[in-house]
């Protein structure tokens, strides 16, 4: 078998665009990859084009060779669109080798451990903006099957918090809390926003609402300051959807830096290079919980890991998305009433495209969020859950 081409197609998402790899074969099987980059899709383009000159005509069960190869031979090594490129394909090659046997990537990876992983929503809160309507939304996102809720309360906050804005974050937090009662995790975003005192400051306040951690308290680029902040904090710490591949995990964990590792399939490697990681967060007896904010390529990824990974605690998940997120794929998601996600059943990583309904959203500009006032706004106006309920038995 050899590789014919490498397509993208590239959709819009509303929060950003989607990026999805196609890689064809020579025997007409065809293997699926995400490579979206939120905010920088055309340079990722731009990385797959120079991946697509490089594996035309190389054998794609080959997936460890061309991605060592590969790695080796482009000189620049990490970073977000290089570690993104071939993220996608290595999910793309995994896709093709398990369609060829006909089984799930899952039984390629050692068999699956379980059938259900535990989801949190994120996006549940969009258009809230007082702690009344957070703690509406937090109810119907509980009400839809819900059990863990993630977001970002720091506004526009960077590196500092005054007095006035914590207690805006306390309360906030503290409706969302009495909302949804505690049987509801909880777990508090940071997007790498706070210097190292403001940081312990935050998770020392935050403390009395027991989240499940908080998210990355500190830029993702200085290793000693999240040490310093996870041995102050009294809250779990958790980071990693900006490392990339072993090289970014392996300090964080032999250095205690976090209670929780979140690499994402689409960035940080790929399919084998996540179960690579989980493997150093379990000798360190880290909770490994992928970040996974994207699409459905991603999602049908990181769901075949967690029905492998021991040491799976969590995906993350939007609760709505786009009214045509169900239209461009098949994928088809099934919400338990305990708030688990079922890994689906399937060849591969069990996603088809529609490419008609692809090119009926086509790029559009999106600039990110988080430092701007309308870090909240990140689902359309018609968001829709793309979920079906089950009881999963």
């Amino acid at each position: 078998m050899k590789i014919t081409s490498v397509d993208t197609f590239v959709v819009d998402f509303y929060r950003t665009n989607l990026v999805i790899v196609r890689v064809s074969t020579d025997e007409g099987i065809t293997g699926l990859g995400e490579a979206t980059l939120e905010g920088k899709e055309r340079a990722v383009q731009g990385a797959l084009a120079d991946v697509a000159e490089a594996v035309i005509g190389m054998d794609p069960t080959r997936i460890s060779g061309i991605l060592y190869e590969l790695a080796r031979d482009w000189y620049w090594r990490g970073g977000p669109v290089v570690m993104t490129a071939l993220s996608s394909l290595e999910m793309a090659l995994w896709d093709i080798s398990a369609r060829e046997l006909g089984v799930p990537v899952s039984r390629l990876l050692g068999g699956a451990t379980r059938d259900r992983v535990r989801a949190y929503a994120n996006g549940w809160f969009s258009g809230a903006v007082t702690p009344e309507d957070y703690a509406a939304a937090a109810r119907r996102t509980v009400d839809s099957g819900f059990r863990g809720l993630k977001w970002d309360p720091f506004e526009n906050y960077d590196l500092t918090i005054t007095t006035r804005q914590m207690d805006r974050v306390l309360a906030q937090i503290d409706a969302v809390r009495s909302a949804v009662g505690r049987d509801v995790e909880l777990f508090v975003e940071g997007h790498g926003r706070f210097d190292v005192n403001h940081a312990i400051k935050i998770a020392r306040e935050i403390a009395q609402f027991d989240p499940v951690w908080f998210e990355e308290p500190c830029p993702p680029d200085n290793l000693d300051a999240l040490v310093d902040i996870r041995r102050a904090s009294p809250v779990p710490i958790a980071a990693g959807e900006r490392w990339f591949g072993r090289q970014g995990f392996a300090p964080a964990i032999a250095r205690q830096a976090v209670d929780f590792v979140q690499p994402d399939v689409t960035h940080a490697g790929g399919i084998a290079e996540l179960a690579f990681i989980s493997t150093l967060a379990a000798t360190g007896y880290v909770g490994f919980a992928p970040h996974n904010p994207s699409g459905p390529l991603s999602t049908a990824a990181t769901l075949q890991l967690g029905a492998v990974l021991p040491n799976f605690r969590y995906l993350e998940i939007m609760a709505t998305d786009v009214p045509w997120r169900p239209e461009i794929t098949n994928e088809r998601l099934v919400l338990t009433e305990d708030g688990d996600i079922l890994v689906p059943e399937g060849t591969g990583l069990g996603i088809e495209l529609d490419l008609d309904a692809i090119a009926r959203h086509p790029f559009t500009p999106h600039p990110m969020r988080m430092f701007r006032d309308a870090v909240y706004d990140i689902r359309p106006p018609d968001e829709r859950s793309f979920f079906n309920l089950g009881d999963g038995k």
